[in-house]
């Protein structure tokens, strides 16, 4: 038996429950690609908070705790002002959200590019404060030295290549990769040096079609797509953006939702409601004394 936590919509707290160890491992995950095929495809969604890994953990394989918390939670304009402290928290809360789902917790900017005990260090917090099953990081052929040194040391690592959106003062903008030519062989070495380091799963973001079949066919590990093909092994969005709780989403995102249309629809009939002082059950609920 293990413990998860779950949330009591009565109270808004989370309580832990014994459960059955039903978690997902990473092996079980490098494992869905056999000779080069995944006869069942990985579903990634991302995940902050506990309320929403409760609601996404039982149809997903992965739980990423993305970077992307910046942009979608705090408002920031892109994710290299995380912290650690805020992926560690975040974590920590989708963990206790969760039974099913392997979790995994994005690296932040300047958290593990120095040098690999730096990223060591880093990724030991993450995995002690958050009970996440392994750790995200970006970048390619240079970052192969730091996942080997990972992995050796127990600690799991996705990579990520393509467009990686760390980079963005460097790339210029979250245009897709791998246009020219020279483009699309480095995008296709990145991900082969990462899988040859020990990555158990490499996420391909932002790459034009062919670039995404080729990284998918040139590496033993999972290749998980996002604005890529759907011949990848798997696919990851940001899960605000799949329901539609922003205006703009990027053009490979399908809405499956529209979710914000709906929380505004409510906030305004019931801020009509309030005005008009026609707010049901206040005369039930409370007797002045």
């Amino acid at each position: 038996m293990s413990t998860t936590f779950q949330l009591d919509t009565s109270t808004s707290r989370a309580n832990p429950t014994p459960a059955p160890m039903k978690r997902l491992t990473v092996p079980a995950i490098r494992q869905r690609k056999q000779g080069g095929l995944t006869a069942e495809p990985i579903v990634m969604l991302t995940a902050y908070t506990a309320r929403q890994a409760q609601l996404l953990d039982p149809h997903c394989d992965i739980l990423l705790v993305g970077d992307s918390l910046g942009q979608v939670i705090y408002g920031l304009p892109s994710s290299v002002p995380v912290t650690l402290d805020l992926m560690a928290a975040h974590g920590a809360a989708v963990v206790r959200g969760s039974y099913h789902s392997v979790v995994i917790v994005d690296m932040p900017f300047g958290t593990y590019e120095a040098s690999p005990e730096q990223a060591f260090a880093s990724a030991a917090r993450l995995l002690k404060e958050t009970g996440c099953a392994g750790i995200k990081l970006e970048g390619g052929e240079a970052m192969a030295p730091t996942v080997a040194f990972l992995t050796q040391r127990g600690i799991p690592v996705m990579g990520h290549v393509g467009l990686t959106p760390q980079a963005v003062n460097v790339l210029g903008g979250y245009n897709a990769r791998g246009r020219s030519e020279a483009e699309a062989a480095k995008i296709v070495r990145d991900a082969q040096a990462l899988a040859d380091a020990g990555a158990f799963a490499i996420v391909v973001e932002g790459v034009v079609e062919p670039i995404a079949v080729a990284v998918t066919e040139a590496v033993p590990c999972p290749v998980i797509g996002i604005g890529g093909s759907a011949r990848c092994d798997g696919q990851v969005l940001v899960t605000e953006d799949m329901l539609g709780m922003f205006e703009r989403v990027p053009r490979f995102v399908k809405r499956y939702e529209a979710i914000g249309d709906i929380i505004s629809g409510a906030a305004a009939r019931y801020a009509a409601e309030v005005r008009s002082r026609t707010f049901p059950g206040i005369e039930q609920t409370y007797q002045p004394k």
